[in-house]
């Protein structure tokens, strides 16, 4: 959806950046900045700051920046349209027409919504009826109550290749948006069916209400038992957590994270309204993000089995040094039929019940006796050689620890568990930390030792073909921002004269915006080339001699721009590889011309070549090219004719010597 300039001048008046994030981050001020600790990424350390000048957002770790619209459309996960109609909604202004100048992605979007929604009644008004009886027979199988399924809003998917097909378009929908939307699927002769049939359907929805997708179960023996939608404009299963619209609502201090959809809706109905699931995925930092608004303790309890013990280690490890109490909750394995079955919460709450859930909740170890309870139980602690690996493997993860006093104390429970020293475990522990910090250091130093790759963007879609006029072309952005009355009424250089597409277009941007600073530039620029924006103005701008900067801008920018022109205009890294060519003699266009001058025949010594030898004193020149011809060249090198027959006469008696020898 597009936008009118006043509209969103309105808006960035009425949104400043500082109040925006102070709802999400505490800031605190440093010098003309303020910062606190990055939403976006793990960290004890504040490295992300705001400017007020400018109204933009820089994450020195993570490199993520941008307005305030990049801040909603991240931290809320939300699309450019939806991140202005949320800060308009906030700033208390009234949008304008839904369906004035909006994107053909954007529609597309509305109606992928409009589709979820009515396919999910749809889905719920046949498990009501006598259709959805299988289901519900399921449903009773598995001990959920109706109101349970009503107030997750389940459904059931019928047993014929193309009812919903033929539900959703009599009401208007197309099958385009069936097959955008994953709800249907396109055979090899091209028909369309179902995605989903004679399935349990349990909608997904995200904190703002909306049905983005679908998971579903088989409710017989068939595969495969999960099927979840696929990712569409919609739906991306990296930013969504099954049961969050409902446990977002909790009076219970933390929230529990499981492995499958029925888990969190059978702990829901045992009183459990805390818990939440990932979408058929490991969890991600955009979950992780998600979940930062509504608690600060976690508790992981998937499944007791190989998969499950995985994920919570990938878990532990991306929560490690976060600001969340994190605890993990062990489900101890099933007897049944003789043997030790696994199980998962909803298991657990079926055979052993609420009351013997919560006593588990209440006893859950955090996440670190968890990992070293995890690493003890893969060693024998009486054998020697047992101890040792222990001792180097525990120490590896007790040195990632931010915390002194949290790292020791686990060390010495560690040394403890092995039946060694606590000074020894510490010394080794002291070892990994230095093995960690030499790795770190040393991957800096690569990177210091190639300044050139240092002063690339991280993207290499946006990667700079001239350095040196991108440097100076960064430098002029900077300017630019920072102080627009150094520049003349008329613009200094044209977007094409930068060799770097993206900068070029951020400063014709920037020129048409005079007088109005960096409103919205998130409208015209992607989130990734607004981060590389709010990294270059982080560099710091001369107090004085800014006149001086920016003519040495100009200047180096029209150098570059000219010396690139002088190959007709070609691509910027064509050039170079041209320049790279006539460096080493091979290849290159001057090179060519070089050549190709050799051949005509004029003088080599009024070109600025060196005469050949045996010709200095003559006067007379020859090429290499002409010294490895025939009589031609040397005709063309002025040689008289009398000494070229001369010539010719010798060689004939020589050739015809040789031939007597032979003889």
């Amino acid at each position: 959806m597009t936008f009118t300039q006043s509209f969103m001048d309105e808006l960035m008046a009425r949104s400043d950046i500082v109040d925006v994030v102070s709802g999400y981050v505490t800031l605190t001020r440093h010098g003309s900045n303020l910062f606190g600790l990055c939403p976006f990424h793990s960290e004890k350390t504040p490295s992300f700051s705001v400017a007020p000048d400018k109204q933009m957002y820089h994450c020195f770790g993570c490199k993520k920046g941008g307005d305030v619209i990049n801040f909603i459309m991240d931290i809320e996960g939300l699309t450019f349209p939806e991140a202005v109609r949320f800060l308009a909604k906030r700033a208390n202004i009234p949008m304008p027409e839904e369906n004035e100048g909006a994107s053909a992605a954007e529609r597309l979007r509305r109606r992928v919504l409009e589709l979820n929604r009515t396919a999910a009644r749809w889905y719920y008004d046949q498990l009501q009826g006598p259709q959805g009886q299988a289901v519900q027979a399921y449903l009773d199988k598995r001990q959920i109550r109706r109101g349970v399924a009503v107030r997750f809003g389940m459904g059931a998917s019928l047993d014929q290749w193309d009812a919903l097909l033929r539900a959703m378009t009599a009401q208007g929908f197309t099958k385009s948006e069936l097959l955008a939307a994953g709800l249907a699927v396109q055979g090899k002769s091209g028909n369309l069916y179902d995605k989903f049939r004679n399935r349990l359907m349990l909608p997904v929805i995200d904190i703002r209400g909306d049905v983005v997708g679908f998971g579903s179960r088989v409710i017989d023996n068939s595969e495969p038992k999960y099927m979840n939608t696929t990712e569409t404009v919609a739906y991306s299963k990296r930013r969504v957590l099954y049961g969050l619209n409902l446990a977002k609502k909790t009076k219970r201090p933390n929230i529990i994270l499981c492995e499958g959809n029925l888990d969190v809706v059978t702990l829901h109905q045992a009183g459990f309204d805390n818990a939440v699931a990932c979408m058929g995925t490991a969890l991600t930092q955009e979950q992780i993000r998600l979940l930062s608004r509504f608690t600060k303790e976690l508790i992981l309890c998937y499944d007791n089995d190989s998969a499950g013990s995985m994920a919570t280690d990938r878990a532990l490890e991306l929560l490690r040094n976060t600001d969340f109490t994190v605890r993990v909750l062990r489900l101890p394995q099933r007897l049944a039929d003789g043997k030790y079955v696994k199980q998962d919460a909803d298991d657990f709450i079926k055979y052993q019940g609420r009351d013997a859930f919560e006593r588990l909740l209440s006893d859950s170890a955090n996440g670190i006796e968890f990992s070293v309870s995890e690493v003890a139980a893969k060693y024998d602690l009486k054998d020697d050689q047992g101890r040792i690996s222990y001792a180097q493997e525990i120490s590896q993860l007790l040195c990632k620890l931010e915390n002194p006093v949290e790292r020791d104390i686990y060390t010495t429970r560690a040394a403890e568990s092995a039946g060694l020293p606590p000074d020894v475990m510490r010394q080794e522990v002291q070892r990994a930390a230095r093995q960690r910090r030499a790795k770190a250091r040393s991957k800096q130093l690569r990177r210091d030792l190639n300044p050139v790759a240092s002063l690339q963007p991280d993207d290499r879609a946006m990667r700079y073909a001239v350095p040196r006029s991108a440097m100076a072309e960064e430098g002029l952005l900077r300017l630019l921002v920072q102080d627009e009355s150094l520049f003349p009424d008329q613009p200094p250089l044209r977007p094409e004269e930068f060799s770097s597409p993206l900068l070029g277009r951020i400063y014709g941007e920037l020129w048409r915006r005079r007088g109005s600073g960096m409103t919205a530039l998130s409208a015209v620029l992607s989130p990734e080339q607004m981060s590389h924006l709010t990294a270059i103005l982080q560099k710091p701008v001369s107090a004085t001699n800014r006149q001086q900067e920016l003519d040495s801008y100009i200047r180096i920018i029209r150098e570059e721009y000219m010396k690139r022109s002088g190959y007709g205009g070609q691509d910027p890294l064509a050039a170079a590889q041209e320049i790279y060519k006539d460096k080493k003699g091979y290849g290159g266009k001057r090179e060519v011309h070089r050549r190709a001058a050799r051949a005509d025949g004029g003088s080599a010594a009024g070109r600025g070549q060196r005469p050949h030898r045996g010709h200095e004193a003559r006067g007379q020149t020859r090429t290499p090219g002409q010294a490895r011809q025939g009589g031609a060249g040397r005709e063309d090198a002025g040689v008289p004719a009398r000494r070229r027959a001369g010539g010719k006469k010798r060689e004939a008696e020589g050739a015809a010597r040789q031939g007597q020898k032979k003889g």
